[in-house]
């Protein structure tokens, strides 16, 4: 009996201690739905960014993301990045992603050809501000030791 009660203790405790991660909560199908179509992302800000670069997405200089065009699609959680601004890398890359109910928004960039459940890394980024038109994803940098906040700013294009 004892240990039975000692199991149970455990089990209970160690429920408990769970860590939730962005990538197990539940979707909100509702900001998803809002932000299918094409965006752009109007401007890439952050303080310091006239003396600080920062590498976007383990791809380029934010700076680079400027202008890129991203495609999103709601009932499949895929979508379509394209970036071809003069004096930065060219390219084109599938990407997977969802917003789960705590407003984070989860993201992963794929190979040509790649399945998304083989890739183990991605990106969870803050999604703010979100209107018909317009949304914000904020990503945490740490610049010196202090969080920075580097603020993607998206503009509808088209339906």
């Amino acid at each position: 009996m004892r240990k039975l009660i000692l199991m149970l203790a455990i089990s209970i405790a160690v429920a408990s201690c769970k860590s939730t991660s962005a990538t197990s909560t539940k979707i909100d199908s509702k900001s998803q739905y809002a932000m299918k179509g094409n965006w752009t992302i109007a401007s890439v800000d952050y303080p310091g960014s006239e003396y600080i670069k920062v590498n976007s997405f383990q791809i380029a200089d934010s700076k680079c993301f400027e202008g890129s065009s991203w495609k999103f699609v709601a009932n499949n959680n895929t979508g379509d990045l394209s970036m071809d601004k003069s004096g930065c890398p060219s390219m084109r890359s599938p990407f997977t992603w969802f917003i789960n109910k705590e407003g984070q928004f989860v993201l992963k960039i794929l190979n040509a050809g790649e399945k998304a459940k083989k890739v183990k890394e991605g990106y969870v980024l803050t999604i703010s501000g979100m209107t018909e038109d317009s949304f914000q994803l904020i990503d945490k940098i740490d610049v010196g030791g202090k969080l920075t906040d580097v603020v993607y700013q998206f503009k509808k294009v088209s339906k």
